[in-house]
């Protein structure tokens, strides 16, 4: 099926719908985006990588890959300038 697959049991599962992140320009952004990835997968988030793609073991390396084929979506915090009156 193209869209949703038949589980065992006879009953049809949902497809998962993600958004594509954004590009990542800066490699210091890339080295964050995948650390903080690599860290939900430890604490066992599920792999967005297809069964194909997962070659890797370790979650640091999956981190990457899914941030390189932009499965990962991340933001920036606004940031507010401070000034210190005195």
């Amino acid at each position: 099926m193209s869209d949703t697959e038949m589980l065992e049991d006879g009953q049809v599962e949902t497809p998962v719908v993600r958004h594509e992140g954004r590009p990542i320009e800066s490699r210091f952004l890339y080295v964050d985006v995948a650390a903080a990835r690599a860290k939900q997968l430890r604490k066992g988030a599920k792999v967005r990588l297809d069964a194909g793609a997962a070659r890797a073991v370790k979650p640091e390396r999956l981190a990457m890959e899914e941030v390189n084929q932009r499965l990962v979506e991340w933001d920036l915090p606004e940031f507010q300038v401070l000034v210190e009156k005195r």
